[in-house]
């Protein structure tokens, strides 16, 4: 059996289709089954990473698990039950900005993410680590904007990201799961090219048949107005490693096409795939 923790989170779910698709059993951990909307022939069980209580019946006959953590979220529970109900293996989406070797992490991001995978490491379970930095969903956040025109104001035009779409990602977690052979690897995954922003805006334009362009805004009265309703520390974090990106391609490695046997998906083709989402 394998679990998928976070299963209605955008990584989770296609994780959920592909072990479907793979026709292996697949149980779905969330905290409303009923509004889950999974595929029937998964397994949906609910549990709560804050109630310790809910987890062992969910982890009961689990060889494997496939963890995406929600950020700031205590696993050690989590983790303490996996072992004991005999988990064998965990596969966790972790982020592309923990620095291999430093101590302490250069932000709370990476620190988050490194005592996370520090604390997998700890817990007896085999690991393999995913680590992402900008998926491609992160576009998402232009929707709202393009309801009201074809402008899209954002911080760090000129950044560049080899931004990874989502289902590229549930492959490969999918393709760990079932083959094995992984244990104790960190895998840093890419999109297939370095694009900035604002390319990213011009392809998006193209996928939905609008003249987008982008404005390029001052970061820090946005980071002031967001810091009202988000942590001020982890977008402090964020948006610092998107100045870091400004001017310098991005890293492209062939990590995806290596564990799923395809070249990872483009941009192009995640916006095509998302137009909807754009369009609504």
């Amino acid at each position: 059996m394998y679990l998928v923790i976070g299963a209605t989170a955008h990584f989770g779910r296609q994780a959920v289709e592909e072990l479907v698709a793979a026709n292996v059993p697949v149980r779905a951990l969330t905290r409303t089954p009923e509004r889950a909307g999974l595929p029937t022939q998964a397994e949906v069980v609910r549990g709560d990473l804050t109630k310790p209580e809910t987890l062992p019946a969910a982890l009961a006959g689990v060889e494997a698990a496939f963890l995406v953590p929600q950020y700031g979220l205590d696993l050690a529970p989590l983790l303490e039950a996996a072992g004991q109900a005999g988990v064998r293996r965990v596969v966790l989406l972790s982020s592309g900005a923990v620095v291999p070797g430093a101590e302490p992490q250069p932000d709370v991001i990476a620190q988050y993410h490194r005592d996370v995978e520090r604390a997998v490491e700890s817990s007896g379970i085999a690991w393999t680590f995913l680590r992402l930095l900008f998926p491609a969903i992160n576009s998402l956040t232009f929707a709202m904007q393009l309801q009201s025109g074809d402008v899209i104001r954002a911080p760090y035009a000129a950044a560049a990201f080899s931004a990874v779409h989502e289902r590229d990602v549930a492959e490969v977690a999918a393709r760990i799961l079932i083959d094995g052979g992984h244990a104790g690897q960190a895998y840093d995954l890419t999109g297939p090219e370095s694009l900035t922003q604002a390319q990213q805006v011009h392809i998006l334009g193209e996928a939905l048949k609008r003249p987008l362009t982008v404005e390029d805004v001052d970061p820090e009265p946005l980071l002031r107005q967001m810091s009202q309703f988000m942590d001020h520390e982890f977008l402090t974090a964020l948006f610092g490693l998107m100045a870091q990106a400004v001017g310098r391609p991005a890293p492209v490695n062939d990590v995806i096409e290596r564990l799923t046997g395809h070249p990872a998906r483009t941009y192009a083709r995640w916006a095509a795939d998302h137009r909807a989402d754009f369009t609504c």
